[in-house]
């Protein structure tokens, strides 16, 4: 009874052990995989441009691989390796893409739940956007191409504190989703504050996409938006003032900039951030 009772203690920093070698085999083995998945999508992309080039038959499908191969496969992978080396894993102020990219300014912030926030924004008349599936990227590329309308159309997904937003919302324009007024809001970490102190609950990013196209760094479809990135942080700001928040602005919270997001678009701010604060909860966070 004795003798069994003391091997259960020792056999527990075995198990541990195991589990700790198992998990640094299986990331091994992942790292070996997207290396290698890497480099072939590179072969085959200089494969295939080769072929093209010595083929006295231009054949339009060829083009179609590479350019699949690489705006999809090979060039996001190589971006996930090089930014993972010089941008910082911290707040700075800016989003980041899928690719780790660095995406639209972060240009608002709310002291406020989550549900008061959706509450103040369709209150507006701001439409919650559909998650991203198969079916509403498919929905969304179509009715982009018909000019349907679809007031719903999901967002891309941009990440701060590592995670993707949690709260996305849009006003369509002319009917049709290639167009639309559209701001992504991400739940702050517990505990955490703004450079300079400030305890907010969300931060957000609104901009405005103008027409569908190629990203200049990844050639993969997606929306272009308009440069002055403050002016959609300034209608955002009004609907919620309408639905009741209070609003302070913090002046030059960073320096005004003109820069590009992930997708290669002209981008610009004053470096003005409005706080707002949703009336029901304004004392939230201390």
């Amino acid at each position: 009874m004795d003798g069994g009772d003391a091997a259960l203690p020792a056999a527990a920093p075995a198990r541990r052990w195991y589990r700790r070698l198992a998990g640094t085999v299986v990331l091994a083995l992942q790292r070996l995989f997207y290396l290698a998945t890497t480099i072939a999508a590179g072969w085959a992309v200089y494969a295939l441009f080769v072929a093209e080039i010595d083929d006295g038959a231009r054949q339009p499908w060829a083009f179609l691989a590479i350019w699949v191969l690489a705006a999809y496969l090979l060039l996001p992978r190589l971006n996930r390796v090089l930014t993972r080396i010089y941008l910082p894993d911290y707040f700075i102020g800016r989003t980041r893409t899928v690719d780790g990219l660095l995406g639209d300014p972060v240009n608002l912030a709310v002291i406020g739940t989550p549900e008061a926030l959706r509450s103040a924004m369709t209150a507006a008349g701001w439409t919650e956007a559909d998650p991203v599936t198969w079916r509403s990227s498919w929905r969304i590329v179509r009715d982009s191409l018909l000019r349907r309308s679809y007031p719903a159309a999901p967002v891309s997904p941009l990440f701060v504190f590592g995670q993707k937003q949690t709260l996305a919302f849009e006003k369509e324009v002319a009917g049709s989703p290639a167009q639309r007024h559209h701001v992504r809001y991400w739940a702050c970490p517990p505990g955490w504050r703004l450079p300079g102190g400030f305890a907010v609950d969300l931060v957000g990013a609104a901009t405005f996409d103008r027409r569908v196209g190629l990203s200049l760094f990844t050639f993969q479809v997606t929306h272009k938006i308009a440069e002055d990135t403050d002016r959609e942080r300034d209608l955002v700001v009004a609907a919620l003032r309408d639905a009741g928040a209070a609003v302070h602005i913090v002046r030059h919270f960073s320096t005004g900039y003109h820069a590009r997001n992930g997708g290669g678009d002209a981008i610009e701010t004053d470096g003005d951030l409005p706080i707002a604060a949703l009336g029901p909860v304004a004392g939230s966070r201390s």
